[in-house]
């Protein structure tokens, strides 16, 4: 059992800055990594729509674990509900990294509820966003307009920024760099607690 908590990472940022490919990539790099957790979400989308792998809930059954208070943190965006399952506080107790991609207005939230928070900005220039989101068909011009004038400031200490301008594997490798970094300071954070 480690003698530490381990740390929830958030990974937050635009639609279109590829947090979706970036934690994908870092999964598999880390696959061989037990302590460090990837969480699948909850989401009142249809399992088959394509991007992340989902766990899809209907709005009612969504509603009866929010009552059943079985998730540690939910919200609303876009129309959409997500979740992220109280399971992962054990994960976290038990000194995982856990990693959840998340919207960035719950940030606060979950500093609330978890002892050691991280923040993972992805973001990118927004011609590239632009492009990204063009790409993947889901959005009309408007509505691609509209997500880029969308601005929330992502504030605080545990702030870590990657810039997603790069190659894939450019972007995955800082990615895991920054988990690690994460990591490292529960650790420390925890000794210096105990010894002072």
């Amino acid at each position: 059992m480690p003698s530490h908590k381990g740390y929830l990472i958030l990974v937050v940022g635009p639609s279109g800055a590829g947090k979706d490919s970036l934690i994908a990539g870092a999964q598999k790099a880390t696959s061989n990594l037990k302590h460090i957790k990837f969480v699948r979400r909850y989401i009142t989308r249809p399992a088959d729509t394509g991007g992340e792998d989902h766990i899809s809930l209907s709005e009612d059954r969504f509603d009866a674990m929010v009552r059943d208070q079985a998730f540690c943190l939910h919200w609303q965006a876009h129309g959409l509900r997500y979740g992220i399952s109280r399971d992962i506080v054990d994960e976290v107790d038990a000194g995982r990294s856990v990693i959840a991609n998340v919207s960035r207005t719950i940030i606060d939230e979950a500093r609330g509820v978890f002892p050691y928070v991280g923040v993972l900005n992805v973001t990118a220039p927004a011609a590239i966003i632009a492009g990204r989101l063009s790409a993947r068909g889901r959005e009309s011009a408007g509505e691609i307009a509209r997500r880029l004038d969308r601005t929330v400031p992502v504030i605080g200490s545990e702030v870590v920024d990657l810039v997603n301008d790069q190659t894939l594997e450019d972007g995955v490798r800082r990615f895991v760099d920054i988990v690690g970094e994460f990591a490292d300071r529960a650790c420390l954070a925890d000794n210096f607690r105990t010894v002072t």
